[in-house]
């Protein structure tokens, strides 16, 4: 299955390593460097559904730029018009008419799909109409649950990719019903034996051991979200950045909480989700028993201070997995890419040999 994944993805060389599409933080300059090194990186959902067509007008000035410069992208076609980049969105806030004419205008070579508002037939509705204008572009489905996996192969159209994303992510993931990628995965990946569909994994993973070790459970491919969030081409703030360096032992240092995305204002996430976020001063005075209002005033005052918003003693919102306590240094994506596949292979050798 990995090889056939790498075969629609001809610039791809193995382990087959995927930038997730962070929302906004994710945006055309990650996506392109990671796919350069030979992974493949997705362009986040943006604020709009209008700006992922901005982000995709602008990966495609990128790439044409690397054409004509490098012969990274030379196994696509000239006549061949995918983008080696993928763009994501979250069906429950995302409007799929806007969506589906920035794919056929641009034609990603992958939408990664994620939260249905209501029901995960909705994703029946997207991929239909995606392949319709574009049916190059494969669909990727994200999911967290033993429960979904079967109830996506019910759907009338099929994914290209499955995404199993456990409890360790970073970012929007399941509530309560989250399980950890080492016994999520296996479970799913047999539920799902005989589909030909390719599975990734995410959630936890920051380096070459993580890498290898879902490789060894089965994967064709690995997700990373919050390593990239350290990567020098990431769309994030230092203060943001600095932090996502700086905390470790995300068992303590991280929780799953709404009260960020609720002093942002963003409602409208499905009740399954809530996201995993470094701790800092809003979410222990919250614990403690402040107003929300409070906090509200606090957390838009810290707003205004730049990169001071964010550390021990910020109040805004540091979405990032568990895996936090594995990032040590800003680095280039590509270097990222290069350094998680040498490490993860030599790691399966080594294993080999003994």
């Amino acid at each position: 299955m990995a090889a056939k994944l790498l075969s629609r993805y001809s610039w791809a060389t193995s382990p087959f390593i995927v930038s997730a599409p962070m929302r906004v933080m994710s945006g055309p300059a990650l996506a392109l460097a990671v796919s350069r090194a030979g992974g493949l990186g997705f362009i986040g959902p943006g604020a709009k559904t209008q700006d992922t067509e901005v982000d995709l007008e602008q990966a495609s000035k990128l790439v044409e730029q690397t054409r004509a410069s490098s012969s990274v992208f030379d196994k696509l076609s000239t006549t061949n018009s995918v983008l080696p980049v993928g763009i994501g969105y979250q069906l429950w806030g995302d409007d799929v008419n806007v969506a589906v004419a920035a794919i056929g205008r641009f034609k990603p070579c992958a939408a990664w799909l994620y939260a249905p508002k209501h029901s995960l037939k909705e994703f029946d509705d997207w991929s239909r109409r995606i392949r319709q204008v574009s049916p190059e572009t494969q669909i990727w489905i994200q999911i967290g649950t033993l429960k979904e996996a079967k109830q996506l192969l019910t759907n009338s159209e099929k994914p290209d990719v499955v995404v199993i994303q456990g409890a360790e992510s970073g970012g929007h993931g399941r509530a309560k019903d989250g399980m950890g990628l080492m016994a999520l995965f296996p479970e799913i990946a047999d539920a799902m034996e005989g589909s030909q569909i390719p599975l990734l994994a995410a959630g936890g993973i920051a380096d070459g051991r993580g890498v290898a070790a879902t490789l060894c459970l089965g994967a064709s491919g690995v997700v990373l979200g919050t390593r990239f969030l350290a990567a020098s081409e990431a769309r994030i703030s230092k203060g943001y950045q600095n932090e996502v360096v700086r905390a470790s032992d995300g068992a303590t240092s991280t929780t799953r909480t709404l009260l960020y995305n609720h002093l942002r204002g963003t409602f409208g996430w499905p009740a399954e989700y809530s996201p995993r976020t470094i701790i800092n001063k809003s979410f222990i005075e919250h614990q403690a028993g402040h107003t929300f209002d409070d906090l509200k005033v606090l957390h838009d005052e810290a707003m205004k201070k730049g990169d001071s918003a964010w550390g021990p003693e910020g109040r805004v919102a540091t979405y990032a997995g568990a895996s936090i306590g594995l990032i040590h240094e800003v680095a280039d994506a590509g270097d990222i890419v290069h350094g998680l596949q040498k490490d993860a292979l030599k790691r399966i050798q080594s294993a080999g040999s003994n």
